[in-house]
Formats: structure tokens, sequence, C-alpha cells
């Protein structure tokens, strides 16, 4: 009996560790199933985790794209203004420039002490123009007068060199008539409507504008008569 006994253990060992042999083949799949799945999950995390610096990193560069909003000028009397050593200018444009002399003339700019005209070509100084308006080859310059207020004001309008044309001044200020005659003598900017668009300062027959920048440097032979050199 003692042999039996000795001999069941042994054999019912030998079974269990045949057992547990034999289930290792088994399970072995399901292991690689698992492991697969956890690797797969633990790269799907790392591609999750690098999607998420792509995205902030191209926030910045669409705010970046945005295009920045130019400033709105400040207006005075409707127009647009700088200001130069304490004196208000005015910008208006072609179009609403009678208009604007117009309601100054209203509001107590009774006189106009000046009207002239500059040539900005080859020009590499500073304009100071306000926002939105567009620098041109040549300005026409107006000065007017306030006495009720002892004030002044100033106008500067754009002219470009391709249509060197401005609306005349004179049914509300009479006396531009000289000043747009000599502007258009030296600079070549016609007044629409002047009565009486001709040269002030050069002969009619004279060919050019002898102030603008690129204007021949040109003279008028002078003749001496009857002068005697004897004393």
């Amino acid at each position: 009996m003692s042999e039996s006994n000795d001999a069941t253990p042994e054999e019912h060992g030998d079974d269990v560790v045949e057992s547990d042999v034999a289930a290792t083949p088994e399970q072995a799949p399901e292991a690689e199933v698992e492991a697969q799945d956890e690797a797969a999950e633990q790269v799907e995390a790392e591609a999750g985790g690098l999607d998420e610096p792509t995205v902030d990193a191209a926030e910045p560069t669409e705010a970046a794209a945005e295009p920045e909003s130019e400033p709105e000028p400040e207006l005075l009397h409707g127009a647009p203004v700088t200001w130069s050593r304490g004196q208000a200018v005015l910008h208006p444009d072609r179009d609403g420039y009678m208009d604007l002399v117009r309601s100054l003339r209203e509001q107590g700019w009774w006189t106009c002490v000046d009207l002239c005209g500059v040539d900005y070509l080859g020009y590499a100084g500073t304009r100071e123009l306000p926002p939105g308006t567009e620098p041109e080859r040549f300005e026409v310059v107006v000065s007017l007068l306030n006495h009720a207020e002892r004030s002044r004001l100033r106008l500067r309008v754009q002219v470009p060199e391709d249509d060197p044309t401005l609306p005349t001044l004179f049914t509300l200020h009479p006396g531009v008539e000289n000043p747009e005659r000599e502007v258009y003598d030296m600079f070549g900017i016609s007044f629409t409507d002047h009565p009486d668009p001709s040269r002030i300062l050069m002969p009619d027959e004279w060919e050019g504008h002898p102030l603008r920048k690129d204007d021949a440097v040109g003279r008028i032979p002078v003749q001496f008569k009857g002068v005697s050199s004897a004393r």
C-alpha cells in the first residue's frame, strides 16, 4: 500500500505539471492579442498627444495672418486733420474741396489769406498726411482766417500728376483769382470755371511751368539798348 500511496502523489503531481504545461500554449494567443491591443492604444495615445501641439501651433499662425486694420483718421469740420505747430491742417479730397470751403465760410472763415501750389517730385521726407490720404505729386495749399475767433486754418488738397485740375474758389473767395492764375502759370495746375485761366507771370507763349521740379532751366534774353558807357 505504501508503494501505491507513494506513487499516487507522484503520478498526480506529474498530471498537475503536465496540465500546467499543456495550458500555456492555449493561453499564449490571448496574451499576444492583449499585448497588441495595449501597443495599439499606446500608439494612439502618442499620436493624439502629438496632434495637440500641432493645433496649438496653428492658432498663432492664423491669428498672425489676419491683416491689421488701418487706424481711423481724426476728423475736424468733417475732414481728416493733422496738426502742425498748433495749427489745424485739413486734408479734403478734390470732390469735397468746394463743399468744405463753403461750409467753413458759413462758420466764419471769411478770408482766404493765401493759395499756393507745391511740387513734391523727388521729395523723400515725411508728408504728414492722415491715414487714408494718398500722397500725390502736387498739392494746393489754402490758408483761411477767422477774424471772430482770431484763428487760422490750412487746407492741403492732393492733386494727381495725370489730372492736375481743381475747382476754382473764385465764387466763394474772389480774391483767389490771381493766386490761382499764378499756380497755373508756375505749376500747370488748372482751376475749372476760373474767370481768366491765363498766365500771370510768364509770357503767354512760354512753354512749360517754371516751378515744376522737372521743368528745364530757361531764361529770357535781355537786350540793353541806348546805354552809353561814356561818363
